[in-house]
């Protein structure tokens, strides 16, 4: 069924196709029509529709498409029949009520010719709409009359933006009509003349709005293009487009084309055959995908959203943080500004341990949660109370967090670091504050519960000689990196060592993951749409982070979860987090207890259920009984009769089963939210185009 569906709308041509609005040439080339993209018309439709180039179904027509060729005319062609004899007699009948009741003994010849057209007229009307209306005469109008009569019998063309006339004519208008009128005449007639791509539109497009918020900017904005032309506005790194981009997206509206929603009776009337996207008011609400290895969660989906949160980062719009394994495809190096590999000498950037947290004792307890293994989760309280009765002094004493080295002593209990962090808070005057906290972490060091020790031992898979200098704190390292900088469109890259450190890789994430909620919500400045990808979740999820997915949404942020397998989490946060999130996703190949998650969250629906009733016949009188033992003798089959029942049942949307062993290869389902609220129930996706 759904590869039936994956070739609705196909039709055969005899002239070369004509060049839509929508098309964008390859990245780097300079015949793309700008005026042709930007004013191509982008019908409001429902969530995970892509909306350039979208066309809207009507409910009516495609329910009318439905019925086969001969049948439906051979029922317009019976209505049209009987709407003859009706207008005939229909005609004479009302002539000869209007003679009975208030017609006149010596009418003139024009009061005759006058009643007789209106009533023709009017009982005509009548027929037409009536006898219309059972024939679907308007279904036989579009199918085979006016292509007949437009001479366009090789190819139908029901919608009037695919002709070459509608795409001229969005090709004649101006792009920079808002500048004109808005008072930046000068600059526009700059950009006109030189070679401006979609990233540069949006861009310069963000800016012009950012100046019409206060007449001063004007003029500035003037200045600015008309020094430096589609350049203006750039972004801090002058990159101005990606090295081999994919041709999928729309800019304007913030879109990435994954592929296309399947005609099949699943998927609701307005998604079907049309193309599906995901743009940040989706993503908003953060979405979940889990699928086995192999069945293109990195290629399809990963990678896609990766490229339009670089590409939206470039024109202005988001800041994007990938993370995954080293050898992860989500795009080439050059797609970032800040790509951090520990573990890689080369990596030119590390990654600051304490993140966008401004107080000590937060610090501390995001980087004790991100230290715990999922087995050591009911310890997560004392361990964060040894941190910060560690961390609070040392940055009361020197003015900046510890090193991985620093902090491991402490927490050990070393005499020699504890007591020049004594003397350090004696010098500084903070010596009474902290003086509690100290006295505390070193009664604790011998006890065999100690968390200090536990804590110790984890932070040994940081101290490691490959991760020289990538998370130091005293400015003798690599340039730290921290999640405070989601202001800016930045594009970062987190490449784990997932093969030759795995349990570090595993910290890695849940630190980076639960940095990115945090100050993900901590944001003043909530303009920029912050997107995280996570290429696999498995090891980056804990409990403050689902619960900070929740909070995501009303902060302009949301984040891409890929999953082998739900088994991989702890069975305390399965259910949380498929309430935390407002987008799900199933590949093909997931497990059946995998997909019963998917299913209840999915819930049911009412559909039509028929049933039929075969009994033996035991009516009629004496010779009809006969005749039934007759040909039960002669045929060996007994005469039955047929009864039908139709009802409505609730049934499952998608069932553990069909989303474990139904699901084409290439396909995926998946349910959407968006941000204001409005949900899409489970949609049967094509990726593969």
């Amino acid at each position: 069924m759904a590869q039936d569906g994956a070739h609705h709308g196909e039709r055969t041509t005899t002239r070369p196709p004509t060049p839509l609005p929508h098309q964008r040439p390859a990245a780097g080339t300079s015949s793309f029509d700008l005026a042709a993209w930007a004013c191509a018309p982008r019908p409001d439709a429902d969530p995970g529709v892509y909306r350039l180039g979208y066309r809207r179904v009507d409910p009516e027509r495609a329910e009318a498409a439905k019925v086969a060729t001969w049948p439906l005319l051979l029922r317009a062609g019976l209505n049209a029949v009987v709407a003859w004899f009706a207008f005939v007699y229909g005609t004479q009948l009302v002539l000869h009520l209007i003679v009975i009741t208030v017609w006149v003994e010596h009418p003139s010849e024009t009061l005759v010719t006058v009643v007789g057209l209106s009533v023709n007229v009017l009982v005509a009307a009548a027929v037409i709409k009536i006898f219309g209306r059972m024939g679907r005469w308007p279904e036989v109008w579009r199918r085979y009359v006016a292509p007949l009569l437009s001479r366009t019998v090789t190819e139908e063309q029901p919608v009037e933006e695919d002709a070459p006339g509608a795409v001229e004519a969005v090709r004649g208008q101006d792009p920079w009509d808002g500048l004109r009128r808005g008072g930046a005449a000068e600059a526009a007639v700059r950009l006109e003349g030189e070679a401006v791509g979609d990233v540069d539109y949006v861009r310069i497009r963000r800016a012009w709005e950012s100046a019409q918020a206060d007449p001063v900017f004007v003029p500035a904005f003037t200045e600015q293009v008309a020094s430096r032309g589609a350049a203006a506005f750039a972004h801090p790194s002058e990159a101005r487009e990606l090295p081999g981009r994919a041709e999928r997206h729309d800019l304007l509206l913030g879109q990435v084309r994954l592929g296309t929603a399947q005609d099949v009776p699943k998927n609701p009337l307005g998604h079907r055959a049309a193309g599906f996207a995901l743009d940040p008011a989706v993503l908003g609400t953060s979405l979940l995908a889990v699928g086995p290895a192999g069945t293109g969660k990195t290629a399809r989906l990963a990678r896609p959203v990766a490229e339009a949160l670089c590409l939206q980062a470039l024109s202005g719009t988001a800041c994007a943080v990938v993370v995954g394994a080293a050898d992860a495809d989500l795009g080439p190096d050059s797609w970032y500004d800040v790509v951090i590999a520990p573990g890689d000498p080369s990596s030119l950037y590390g990654l600051d341990l304490y993140g966008a947290a401004r107080d000590p004792d937060e610090a501390a307890a995001r980087l004790a949660e991100a230290l715990l293994p999922d087995e050591l989760t009911a310890r997560a309280e004392h361990a964060r109370t040894a941190l910060q009765q560690v961390v609070g002094p040392f940055h009361a004493a020197y003015g900046r967090y510890p090193g991985v080295r620093e902090l491991r002593a402490l927490l050990a209990g070393e005499p020699d670091v504890l007591a020049a962090l004594v003397k350090a808070l004696g010098v500084a005057g903070r010596l009474a504050v902290h003086e509690r906290d100290l006295e505390y972490r070193e009664r604790q060091r011998d006890r065999a519960d100690d968390p200090g020790a536990l804590l110790a031992d984890r932070l040994a898979l940081l101290e490691r000689p490959a991760f020289e200098g990538a998370f130091a704190t005293d400015g003798t390292g690599r340039p730290p990196f921290a999640m405070r900088v989601l202001d800016h469109p930045l594009r970062v890259r987190v490449k784990l060592p997932e093969r030759s450190h795995p349990e570090a890789a595993r910290m890695l994430s849940r630190l980076v993951v639960g940095q990115f909620v945090q100050a993900a919500g901590a944001r003043e400045d909530r303009s920029l749409f912050a997107g995280l990808v996570v290429d696999d979740a498995s090891a980056a999820l804990d409990a403050a982070a689902v619960r900070g997915l929740q909070r995501m949404r009303g902060a302009n942020a949301g984040a891409v979860l890929l999953l082998r397998t739900l088994v991989d989490l702890p069975e305390a946060l399965r259910a949380p987090l498929f309430g935390a999130v407002g987008c799900r996703m199933a590949f093909p190949g997931i497990a059946p207890w995998d997909g019963k998650l998917f299913s209840e969250a999915w819930g049911t629906h009412l559909v039509q259920e028929t049933a039929v009733t075969h009994t033996p016949d035991t009516s009629g009188g004496v010779i009809r009984r006969a005749g039934r033992v007759g040909r039960k003798a002669l045929s060996g089959t007994t005469a039955q009769t047929e009864s039908v029942t139709t009802r409505d049942v609730e049934r499952l949307r998608w069932s553990p089963s069909d989303l474990a062993h139904a699901l084409p290869a290439g396909h995926a389902v998946v349910s959407l939210t968006a941000v204001s609220g409005e949900q899409v129930p489970p949609l049967l996706v094509d990726l593969r185009g």
